[in-house]
């Protein structure tokens, strides 16, 4: 046995019998368990120095001690884009300290570019005691029926369901976040703040624009926001200099560099002539910030944490903890940067 903490499995190992009969001791069932069987498991309790988890037991009784992971789209990154990489760490990481082990499905029917939990996928989440969701291209009415099932599910981010339905999640608190954002603009003397972002009826779209529409209320300011789904960086920009704003926020984080480029070619600078700031950055943001000498302003996701915490919501649900908060919302970092500053005179 190495030396970091031991597991049901050493204590198996140095007994001489299966892990499922260390469960069955622990969890005080002597009527199954023989009495010369029950002292070696103890003796071996005691030589490892194992500690149960309580949660980890309630998991084992009856249950696979396994926890599905599905999500929409591939999880594993081509091109530099590591989108899920931050939330697997976290919920590799929180897995470890349940004693759980990941299954991630990757056999799942895909419809016009989408996976679907249906038919043959949905089936195999019989094998998990429970299913962590990750993506942005869910059917929500596929949701509702996954609910039906009974099967416990946490989304990792902040999801509504049609009649109400009932999804536990843990997300980021875009609303608070973006509000925080747009107030940088604010203390740097701007009043022409515009946000970026492609209009839909995605919950992270609509939370970033509830905050900075609230922000720009809160300061006796008019909102102005618009779709940037069929425009350039160049054609952006002619809305930006039309309506003379002189901050951005951007609801994605990939339009940045474009941007910062198209305005260089008017000669313009950011933030000297034009202030921007990133709602959310993924890791890729960072980098290409590197290459560009920029540190971007704007807020990070706390996306390790989200994984972490999506997977201790699943575990307590699993374990019949029916009086747990199944809808979080986590705290965002704003950074600062360098890319806000105080507007150009006019």
């Amino acid at each position: 046995m190495g030396a970091g903490r031991a597991t049901q499995a050493d204590v198996a190992r140095l007994a001489g019998v299966s892990q499922a009969t260390v469960s069955l001791v622990l969890k005080g069932d002597g009527n199954r368990v023989g009495d010369d069987t029950r002292r070696r498991v103890l003796d071996a309790i005691n030589k490892t120095n194992y500690s149960a988890n309580p949660v980890a037991q309630r998991l084992a009784g009856g249950r696979n001690q396994i926890v599905g992971v599905f999500t929409y789209e591939p999880v594993f990154p081509r091109g530099g884009g590591d989108f899920y990489h931050p939330f697997l760490i976290g919920i590799e990481g929180e897995a470890e300290q349940w004693g759980c082990d990941l299954l991630l499905f990757t056999s799942a029917q895909v419809e016009h570019g989408r996976r679907r939990l249906s038919g043959k996928a949905r089936a195999h989440l019989g094998i998990t005691d429970g299913c962590l969701l990750l993506g942005h291209s869910e059917d929500k009415q596929e949701l509702v029926h996954l609910l039906d099932d009974g099967l416990p599910f946490v989304f990792v981010g902040r999801r509504q369901l049609p009649n109400n339905a009932d999804l536990p999640y843990v997300g980021a608190d875009y609303v608070r976040a973006t509000h925080d954002v747009v107030r940088l603009f604010l203390a740097q003397g701007h009043e022409r703040i515009g946000f970026v972002g492609e209009l839909s009826d995605r919950e992270s779209i609509l939370d970033r624009l509830t905050g900075y529409r609230a922000a720009m209320r809160d300061a006796g300011l008019r909102p102005t926001s618009f779709d940037p789904a069929d425009l350039t960086p160049d054609e952006i920009l002619d809305v930006v200099l039309d309506n003379r704003l002189t901050g951005l926020v951007l609801a994605e984080a990939h339009r940045a560099e474009g941007l910062r480029a198209a305005a260089a070619r008017r000669g313009l600078t950011v933030p000297a002539d034009l202030s921007i700031a990133i709602l959310g950055q993924p890791e890729i943001a960072v980098d290409s910030a590197a290459h560009s000498g920029l540190n971007w302003s704007g807020f990070r996701i706390p996306r390790e944490e989200m994984g972490a915490q999506a997977l201790r919501l699943l575990v307590e649900l699993i374990g019949g903890h029916g009086d747990t908060d199944r809808h979080r919302l986590l705290p965002c970092r704003v950074e600062t940067g360098q890319t806000v500053c105080a507007p150009a005179p006019n």
